[in-house]
């Protein structure tokens, strides 16, 4: 196997655009807390998350991504 393939390569896995990165808003809670999913690469491997609003908008801006209209 030759030393410069890598792990994507070698298991065969499809390329993963890191700069695709996206959120999913599922739920505002009454609390301030905004519930959404976050994926970077693949839209379809995400992680879920729960923040304050100030925090989601400030992690939106950070990570490039518009925040969501109505979020």
């Amino acid at each position: 196997m030759d030393e410069s393939t890598t792990t994507a390569e070698r298991l065969d896995l499809p390329k993963a655009d890191l700069t695709q990165r996206s959120v999913n808003v599922l739920r505002r809670r009454d609390n301030g807390f905004i519930e959404f999913e976050f994926s970077v690469g693949w839209p379809e491997l995400v992680v879920e998350l729960m923040m304050t609003r100030p925090d989601f908008e400030q992690f939106c801006n950070r990570q490039q991504i518009p925040v969501p209209q109505g979020a």
